[in-house]
């Protein structure tokens, strides 16, 4: 078996993986494994833009403010503090390496979406910030000779021992064989597990990956419970859960029922605009009061030049599916979105394993509480993605690579993996997503108990494979902790306990096992 060394492994090419490379590569050797392309992963997909005070008539203390609110009483106040403080800078940062954000004249063309107080949010060419962002962290690392970039490399599990991570071991998907690749420090940059639904916005990669290798080397793993799921997704037969960005509210888009009546102000004050968790489950209940699939976001009273010029993809893309979004009501539906929860680490991405750091969606620093704050994603990766490969290169300073033996002699390789993949995300779907409550929840821990007991142990052959075992570990730990929190915080919401919980409390799992803590 093919065995390779390297200062750094980077898991990940989104925002905090590319920025954690960059900042490692001036220490040592880097090498970015990646189960796709290079840059393939939810940031590339990000549309609504970048939270962060720039603006003369807005501060830091009011992007904390508007973060902790949104955060429902969860939020790591010195993690949002660090968020806000060094976002700015960080920000700079791109934009003296090439990235372009829309400007109005000579300032920053500054837009507002749902809980933010103040217009702070920054976009690149109106809804493709995302792809901006990686492609100026991209072309950055391609500069750089020390990093090598391993395309289409599954990850399967960390290598630990005594509670110390030393490498990795992975499927080379060119040509099917298992490889060890060892360094002294380790970061997890691998996103989120959207893909544990069968709504999603997240892109194909999206399977939870880093927080399952994480989980099965005994890393803490925290708020597992809370999921964010976006009000407003392209809802079309056959066509897949494209994402309406939030800015589409924030510049005057209405969301009207099946009847045509306008709803949102009856579920909250800000209407529209509140936070996402409550905008989601206003469109459900309206959907169940109307008796319908969907909801309709209505951009028609816009005018239509700005429309298009501010969201040209969104537009393109209800276009091909034969929707004037300038001139006709688009059916919208929520969709899994985001994870808070995830790995935990403390302010500089550091984990409970060490030598083991995990930043971006994977990781759960408590930026964003019970219910993320919109725009402020792109935000935490770029900002965490720096700091955690500062952390690790202080850490490691003085530390050597070793190579340590990994059994990898048991395999497992199932052949209807297509029909469970899609059967477990059709019961998180059903049971465990907007709405819970403990006989749905108790349908989802049984399934992915009885999948995981066919896969735990034993090596998969195949990323499918691989990644199923991972989707069915996610899945668990977040049902799990959805039945333990009985009663409602921000994104978790169960109808058999209604009443919101008002105190400030977290579930944690740690050890590898499955069973919710209070922590």
């Amino acid at each position: 078996m093919e065995k390779s060394s390297y200062d750094y492994l980077v898991l990940g090419s989104g925002v905090a993986g590319l920025r954690a490379a960059l900042e490692l590569s001036r220490h040592g050797s880097v090498a970015i494994i990646t189960k796709s392309i290079l840059g393939e992963g939810s940031t590339e997909y990000a549309q609504g833009g970048v939270a962060v005070v720039l603006s003369d008539d807005d501060d830091i203390f009011l992007h904390y403010e508007d973060t902790i609110n949104a955060g429902d009483g969860l939020c790591d106040k010195n993690a949002v503090l660090t968020l806000v403080e060094e976002g700015p800078k960080y920000i700079r940062e791109l934009i003296s390496n090439g990235a372009k954000f829309d400007m109005h004249g000579e300032h920053f063309d500054f837009t507002r979406e749902a809980a933010h107080s103040v217009n702070r949010i920054i976009h690149a060419r109106g809804d493709a910030t995302g792809h901006e962002i990686v492609r100026t962290l991209k072309e950055a690392v391609s500069k750089v000779t020390n990093i090598d970039k391993l395309d289409n490399h599954f990850v399967v599990d960390l290598i630990t021992k005594d509670n110390k991570v030393y490498g990795v071991l992975v499927i080379n998907e060119i040509n099917n064989k298992p490889e060890i690749y060892y360094s002294k420090a380790v970061i997890l940059a691998t996103g989120g597990a959207g893909r544990i639904f069968k709504r999603t916005t997240n892109p194909e990669v999206a399977t939870g990956d880093g927080m399952a290798i994480a989980f099965r080397a005994n890393a803490v793993l925290k708020d597992m419970e809370f999921y964010q799921f976006h009000p407003t997704a392209l809802h079309l037969e056959n066509a897949p859960a494209f994402l309406l960005s939030e800015s589409m509210r924030g510049e005057g888009g209405i969301l009207r029922n099946i009847k045509g009546e306008r709803f949102c102000q009856n579920y909250h004050p800000k209407a529209e605009l509140a936070p996402r968790d409550i905008v989601s489950r206003s469109i459900f209940f309206e959907m169940l009061k109307t008796e319908s699939d969907y909801v309709l976001m209505d951009l028609t009273h816009l005018d239509s030049d700005f429309v298009k010029n501010r969201f040209p993809k969104i537009y393109s893309t209800c276009l091909s599916y034969g929707i004037d979004i300038t001139k006709e009501l688009v059916p919208v539906s929520p969709a899994a979105h985001y994870y808070m929860g995830g790995v935990a680490t403390d302010l500089w991405g550091r984990t409970n394993i060490e030598n083991l750091y995990a930043c971006g969606e994977v990781a759960c620093t408590g930026v964003h509480g019970a219910n993320r704050l919109a725009s402020n994603s792109l935000l935490e990766g770029v900002v965490f993605g720096g700091r955690s490969a500062k952390a690790a290169i202080i850490d490691t300073k003085n530390s050597n690579i070793y190579e340590i033996d990994f059994p990898i002699d048991n395999h497992i390789d199932l052949k209807d993996v297509d029909k469970l993949y899609d059967d477990i995300q059709e019961i998180m779907w059903k049971n465990a997503s907007i709405i819970r409550n403990e006989k749905t929840l108790k349908i989802t821990i049984d399934f992915a108990k009885e999948l995981l007991d066919n896969l735990n142990g034993k090596i998969p052959v195949s990323r499918k494979c691989g990644e199923l075992k991972n989707i069915a570990t996610v899945s668990l730990l977040l049902s799990l902790a959805a039945l333990e929190r009985k009663g409602c915080k921000g994104a978790h919401y169960r109808d058999d306990y209604p009443q919101k919980i008002e105190e400030s409390w977290h579930i944690i799992f740690k050890d590898g096992k499955f069973s919710p803590l209070i922590g």
